[in-house]
């Protein structure tokens, strides 16, 4: 199950975020959308990072029937990268959606040895995506 907040006009494609949610994971999920000057707060907050930004992910600590953790995306980012990629903004939506969800599994793209980048693409073909995040940088 996914637990959305939405504090923007943004209407989520609810039925394709379980799909995707559920080919990587049982475990419900917490959805917080919002804007700028506020995950500049919380990544102020929590991670002592003065700026926006367009997703955070925070995992939860836990057994395997508690939430997976909570994913924060920022609506401002999402229609100015859908702009700038030339994409929908539903589609960008979705990319830092998986992106947010892969980090709660456990992937980490700074650190690992390109498998977050490999399951992304997995995720975009399987659902039929652009580019993402990370893809966007292999040119």
């Amino acid at each position: 199950m996914i637990e959305i907040e939405n504090k923007t006009d943004f209407l989520p494609d609810e039925k394709l975020l379980k799909k995707i949610s559920s080919s990587l994971t049982k475990r419900d999920i917490e959805l917080i959308i919002t804007n700028n000057d506020d995950i500049q707060n919380i990544n102020k907050t929590y991670r002592n990072i003065d700026k926006p930004t367009d997703v955070l992910s925070f995992p939860l600590q836990g057994d395997k029937k508690a939430p997976l953790g909570s994913i924060i995306i920022s609506i401002d980012y999402v229609k100015e990268k859908a702009k700038e990629f030339n994409h929908s903004q539903m589609d960008e939506f979705l990319l830092l959606y998986v992106h947010g969800l892969l980090h709660l599994l456990g992937y980490d793209h700074e650190i690992d040895n390109g498998q977050m980048r490999e399951k992304e693409k997995q995720i975009i073909k399987k659902f039929n995506l652009p580019k993402s995040l990370i893809v966007r940088n292999d040119g």
